[in-house]
C-alpha cells in the first residue's frame, strides 16, 4: 500500500475545459490511484489497465495535435512516448517478478501529471476549444474547502 504523500485523486483543479480530454484525464488519475493503493500482487493487472488506457489516451491527444497542426506538438508527443516507455518497462519488470516496482512509477506519474496537464494539455485544450468554439474554454472549479456538509 502507498504510504507516501504522493497519492493522487481527481479534483476540479485538473479540469481544462475540453470535455473529452477532461474525461480521459479523470480515467488516467483513477488508473494511477489504483496502483498507488494496490498490493504488489495486484499490480500487474493494474499495469495492464494503465498501459491500455495511456496508449489510447496519448494516441487520442497525438491524433488531435496532428489533425489540427497544433504548433508545439513535437515536445508534447515526445513526452507521451517517454511516459509510455516507462509504463511498458515497469510492466515488464512486474511480469518478471518485481511488482514492487509499480508503486514508484505510479508515484512518479502522480507527480508528473499535474504539471503536464497544467502546461502542455491546457495549451492543447485551449487550441481545441478555439478551433471548435472560437474561444478559449471557460472552466468552473468547485472549491472543496468551501463545501459544507
Amino acid at each position: 500500500m502507498n504510504t507516501t504523500n504522493t497519492s493522487i485523486h481527481w479534483t476540479d483543479d485538473f479540469l481544462l475545459g475540453f470535455g473529452p480530454m477532461d474525461e480521459t484525464h479523470q480515467e488516467f488519475v483513477t488508473c494511477i490511484a489504483a496502483i498507488q493503493n494496490a498490493e504488489p500482487k495486484d499490480c500487474l493487472v493494474l499495469m495492464d489497465q494503465l498501459l491500455e488506457h495511456a496508449s489510447a489516451h496519448f494516441k487520442q491527444e497525438d491524433d488531435w495535435m496532428m489533425a489540427t497542426e497544433f504548433p508545439p506538438r513535437t515536445c508534447h508527443m515526445d513526452e507521451h512516448a517517454a511516459v509510455l516507455a516507462s509504463i511498458t518497462g515497469v510492466r515488464e519488470l512486474a511480469i518478471q517478478g518485481a511488482p514492487e516496482k509499480c508503486l514508484p512509477l505510479a508515484n512518479e506519474l502522480a507527480r508528473w501529471f499535474p504539471s503536464h496537464a497544467d502546461h502542455l494539455d491546457s495549451a492543447l485544450s485551449h487550441w481545441m476549444c478555439k478551433l471548435k468554439y472560437g474561444a478559449k474554454p471557460l472552466v468552473f472549479k468547485r472549491s472543496v474547502a468551501n463545501v459544507t456538509a
